[in-house]
């Protein structure tokens, strides 16, 4: 895989549509850069893997917390 990857990237991997993907990034919870003379959004391989984990610890913490109610 690249070390960088576009907005369809992003979104085939999570099963989400690039408005989503692009939202995600707007609104800061995804990092990414904008390149090139159109400014084209990529997102670094590491970082996407990085938000990933970092869902999984937070549902884990719900998860953890709804069940000890």
């Amino acid at each position: 895989m690249p070390r960088f990857l576009t907005l369809a990237d992003v979104s085939e991997q999570l099963n989400i549509t690039p408005a989503t993907a692009r939202a995600l990034i707007s609104s800061g919870e995804l990092p990414a850069i904008q390149v090139g003379p159109r400014k084209l959004w990529r997102i670094e391989e590491s970082v996407l893997e990085k938000y990933i984990s970092d869902l999984y610890k937070q549902n884990e913490s719900r998860v953890k917390s709804e069940n000890s109610l």
